[in-house]
């Protein structure tokens, strides 16, 4: 964990609490653990005799609440012990479409909606108790939604601004579709995280023989959206770049957009090559497929899907029909959102754990610290690219 000594110089900003909604349930306990071990590792005298600090050290930060509905499918929220003077951090996952609820003798499916609409819940029970309350929501709610044309909803402002209004004070994400959707809340904070170091350690990790250098792989954007994710990537690890331009047809709409007619590629050579992609999120997966398939058509060595949020709206099936037609080599994404448990099952999948990562910027918030602290990547990437050299060049 970086700068622990800015940590032990610092006071907290209140006893910190974390609210975990059932849709982040696993992965809460989990940076729940991390924070444990992270301060019982911190050397403070005051920790121990300064009432600032008192509950500073436990093996628990998590607030007992529920959220019990009626039959009508109304819900409400109950939170079980008090939260004064707590600096909350409320973490919810807006895609987990696994949690089911009751409603007139049907079954339903939670939306990202409902999930949402918990969020606000759980925001109206502690509102004027809590110090402060932050919101970690890893995928942006209706982030895609960010910007109006004609005349239709700005929903990703207006969900912002709603919940600023409940008392929030810090919104934490990752990956932001279009980050400047922050500027509908600008005397809010708003922290956009992003995770290339989860990537590239996740990848040395599960693959042995890399060489990563401008003669063996290359970094490429699937579309003109995700190239600064892919120039920054590539920059950092010394690696060229290039691009597939989408070529749309703009006389039809198909499930609420233009569909692509064709992958356009702009770039250098990919003979032989290593290619890592690297976007935001697979949807369907439709068009990440495509572009893999055409790599491949271009003689690329090995292709590597490095994607943030794998929301996998259509199932595994196109994947896995991809991946034996040899169209892909591994597909590495983050759990910062809900993964089919089978997915795990799959020769070509490799999970970029996140959890430790957010128990990090929790805590530098907790202690009002500069999000520098884990927000700049550029060393860490460069010091797991360097071990992973060493160890090869020792294997050789």
């Amino acid at each position: 964990m970086p700068n622990v000594i800015e940590l032990e110089n610092s006071m907290p900003v209140g006893k910190l609490g974390l609210i975990v909604h059932p849709s982040f349930a696993g992965k809460g306990d989990t940076i729940n653990s991390y924070l444990a071990l992270f301060r019982k590792d911190i050397h403070n005298n005051l920790v121990k005799n300064d009432p600032a600090f008192q509950g500073y050290q436990k093996d628990n930060y998590l607030i007992p609440f529920s959220i019990p509905r009626f039959g009508s499918g109304e819900a409400k929220c109950e939170i079980h012990q008090s939260t004064r003077g707590y600096d909350l951090y409320i973490l919810v996952d807006v895609c987990n479409h696994s949690i089911t609820y009751n409603m007139n003798g049907f079954e339903n499916h939670m939306s990202p909606d409902d999930i949402f609409q918990d969020l606000k819940r759980i925001i109206a029970a502690v509102d004027g108790k809590a110090t402060r309350i932050n919101v970690i929501m890893p995928f942006l709610y209706e982030g895609r939604q960010h910007r109006r044309n004609s005349r239709e909803s700005l929903d990703a402002a207006n969900m912002l601004k709603e919940l600023r209004d409940m008392g929030m004070s810090d919104f934490i994400t990752f990956d932001a579709h279009d980050p400047r959707v922050m500027n509908s809340i600008p005397l809010s904070g708003f922290d956009n995280f992003m995770p290339p170091y989860q990537f590239i350690k996740a990848l040395l990790t599960n693959e042995e023989d890399l060489i990563v250098d401008e003669d063996h792989m290359v970094v490429i954007s699937p579309d003109e959206g995700a190239m600064e994710r892919a120039i920054y990537f590539a920059n950092v690890l010394g690696l060229n770049t290039g691009t597939f331009y989408k070529r749309r047809d703009y006389t039809k709409i198909v499930n609420g957009k233009n569909p692509i007619v064709a992958h356009e590629f702009l770039g250098d050579n990919i003979d032989s090559k290593d290619v890592v992609i690297i976007d935001d999120m697979i949807s369907s997966g439709g068009s990440m497929i495509d572009t893999s398939r055409q790599l491949k058509e271009m003689n690329a060595r090995r292709v590597f899907i490095c994607t943030t949020f794998g929301l996998f709206t259509e199932g595994l099936k196109m994947f896995d029909e991809a991946y034996e037609k040899g169209y892909f080599d591994r597909l590495i994404t983050t759990n910062l959102t809900y993964l089919p448990p089978e997915i795990y099952d799959r020769p070509y999948f490799i999970e970029a754990d996140m959890c430790k990562f957010i128990a990090s910027i929790i805590d530098f918030m907790n202690h009002d610290s500069s999000m520098a602290n884990v927000m700049d990547n550029t060393q860490r990437m460069h010091a797991v690219l360097e071990n992973y050299n060493q160890r090869r060049n020792i294997e050789l």
